[in-house]
């Protein structure tokens, strides 16, 4: 059949193609043997049915050895990847395949992964969207290409496919849970889409411009959000990203472009919703996502890695040197430099806790820490990442890169000199006066 063809290949392209053995992916593979692609056969065996599934993956091995090409099998166990990521079967399924797809390419040298969904998988896939609630993106289907990974039957109905596999007389094999309605896709698929096109002859072709409608309206949508999020989003030297409420206060509607903002920090509809709810209460409240915590400081939410938080600088300290081999005592803030007579050590990290006193240098005195945090107006979330330097006894030696402690500095008295300097992501936490 004429609509059987390969879209968004060129022929100079080497390709990896997923094969599960099903008739999609037979077809695919097929058409590129015909189609003189160079091209290598990649097969992952999740081992969800027994038997069906080494049936499956010695079936795909017999293809490739008739095609002459390189196979490449994978085994996972997706039930136990699942339960550790507490998430379901198939979406665990879904990511140990691509990223596995992804590494072979890479490993392989091969421009592309080639995977056989086509256009009623586009359609069905628009529809659990919709039935779990998605956003625009979610609702414009399957891309034909999307990064590596390309669709090259994404425009063949699952009807188109099914004749050229009974009219070439393909082999393939079956996986007998496409048959049952145990899955959301199933039901779909059996239920829905035949009443559908019951009441619209025409359906698949509409639902085929709709989805391409969609997606053109979720380009310009995407390109109106990252201009907003470039003029709203500030990204400090210290790796802080910061937005300040007032913006947050004039975005309409307020509550979609603010998802849509920190959509890459990964923060759901429900914590964006009470992050909403924060902006005029008192400073001080966390929000996490997997990948990020935001603080809602006075006037400002605050984003940062989560790996930021735990991050340690490292600590360089020199041997004792002469006092007199010294020849200035000024430094740059990541560095120290200290009477080693009055080191004790071993010297450790901490964060800072409330409580926390200080002698700080150049004053007589002791501060509270926060206090001195409160003069140099650090943000909470500032607060939490800052690093303090401690001495055997406990004592604060050095706020690290901002302000060290005036018991240990060097007087006329100092007989021998020790430098301490902190390099890593989070040695310094301002910028040198």
């Amino acid at each position: 059949m004429k609509r059987v063809k390969l879209e968004t290949l060129d022929i100079k392209q080497s390709v990896l193609a997923a094969v599960s053995g099903g008739r999609d992916s037979v077809v695919l593979a097929e058409l590129l043997h015909r189609g003189g692609y160079r091209f290598e056969i990649a097969h992952c065996n999740f081992h969800l049915r027994g038997d069906e599934s080494d049936r499956d993956e010695q079936f795909v091995r017999t293809l490739a050895k008739r095609y002459c090409i390189p196979i490449h099998v994978a085994q996972f166990d997706a039930n136990a990847y699942a339960a550790e990521k507490k998430i379901s079967t198939e979406m665990a399924a879904r990511e140990l395949r691509y990223e596995w797809f992804e590494k072979v390419r890479q490993e392989r040298g091969l421009d592309l992964i080639a995977v056989a969904h086509h256009r009623d998988d586009a359609i069905e896939t628009f529809f659990i969207n919709l039935l779990r609630g998605a956003g625009l993106a979610g609702l414009c289907g399957m891309k034909a290409q999307n990064g590596h990974a390309v669709r090259p039957l994404l425009h063949v109905s699952r009807e188109e496919i099914n004749k050229f596999v009974a009219d070439e007389k393909l082999d393939y094999v079956d996986d007998h849970t496409n048959a049952t309605d145990l899955y959301l896709r199933n039901r779909i698929r059996h239920q829905l889409m035949p009443l559908l096109r019951e009441l619209n002859p025409s359906f698949d072709a509409t639902m085929e411009q709709n989805l391409h409608n969609l997606s053109d309206a979720n380009e310009v949508f995407l390109k109106t959000i990252e201009t907003l999020r470039n003029k709203t989003i500030t990204k400090r030297v210290d790796g802080i990203d910061e937005i300040a409420v007032s913006d947050i206060e004039n975005l309409k509607p307020q509550g979609t472009l603010l998802f849509e903002l920190l959509r890459p920090y990964c923060f759901n509809g429900d914590t964006v919703n009470e992050i909403l709810a924060s902006l005029h209460s008192e400073s001080g409240r966390q929000f996490l996502s997997p990948t990020h915590k935001l603080v809602k400081d006075r006037e400002t939410l605050q984003i940062t890695p989560l790996h930021k938080d735990n991050t340690q600088p490292v600590i360089e300290i020199s041997e004792p040197v002469k006092r007199e081999k010294i020849s200035t005592l000024k430094t740059a803030k990541d560095t120290i430099l200290c009477d080693a007579e009055r080191l004790r050590h071993p010297l450790s990290l901490r964060k800072w806790k409330e409580g926390d006193r200080f002698h700080p240098f150049g004053m007589k005195g002791s501060r509270l820490v926060s206090d001195y945090f409160s003069d140099t107006k650090l943000s909470i979330l500032e607060k939490q990442q800052q690093w303090i330097l401690c001495d055997a006894d406990g004592e604060i030696v050095w706020i690290v890169g901002m302000r060290a402690d005036g018991r240990f500095a060097v007087t006329e008295k100092t007989a021998e000199v020790t430098m301490i300097k902190a390099v890593g992501e989070n040695a310094q936490t301002q910028p040198p006066e």
